[in-house]
């Protein structure tokens, strides 16, 4: 039967040869499970030809048999949403932002707390000095101004 070939990027057999692109993941990881399967090379030389530890091996197959060769397809890595900042937070940090610009990150934690809102300390805090931070002192309305509102428009 076919064997894929790492060097060429290509499935090779009896009668010829097919090209594969090598960006194509799930045909390199589809030829690795039909090698390691059907053509008798056993998983654990299959899984070390095309570069996977043994355990990934089994974590494939198990994947291919339940959901099909598309599952192949390699997922995003890590966090999907910023789940600790969550949007309530942010804009609460926003609101007290702008009812005092010049506050500091820790004033802006301590009136999270005094409101009410039960998140870490921590979090609070990071997600003040990320609001501080990205809010150029020249876009922060003075208070001397008064009325005259944002430089930054």
């Amino acid at each position: 039967m076919a064997q894929f070939d790492l060097e060429n990027q290509a499935l090779i057999g009896a009668a010829g040869r097919l090209s594969v692109r090598a960006d194509d993941e799930i045909t390199r990881k589809l030829s690795m499970l039909i090698e390691g399967e059907c053509e008798g090379l056993g998983p654990i030389q299959a899984a070390k030809k095309f570069g996977f530890s043994k355990q990934r091996y089994f974590q494939l197959r198990a994947t291919f048999a339940e959901l099909g060769a598309q599952a192949l397809q390699s997922q995003r890595r890590g966090p999907k949403t910023h789940y600790r900042r969550t949007a309530e937070i942010v804009r609460q940090v926003i609101r007290h932002r702008f009812l005092d610009p010049e506050a500091s990150a820790e004033v802006i934690t301590q009136k999270l707390l005094q409101s009410g809102w039960e998140r870490r300390r921590r979090r609070r805090s990071r997600s003040a000095q990320w609001l501080v931070l990205t809010v150029p002192p020249s876009c922060r309305p003075s208070r001397a101004a008064s009325g005259a509102g944002s430089s930054c428009r």
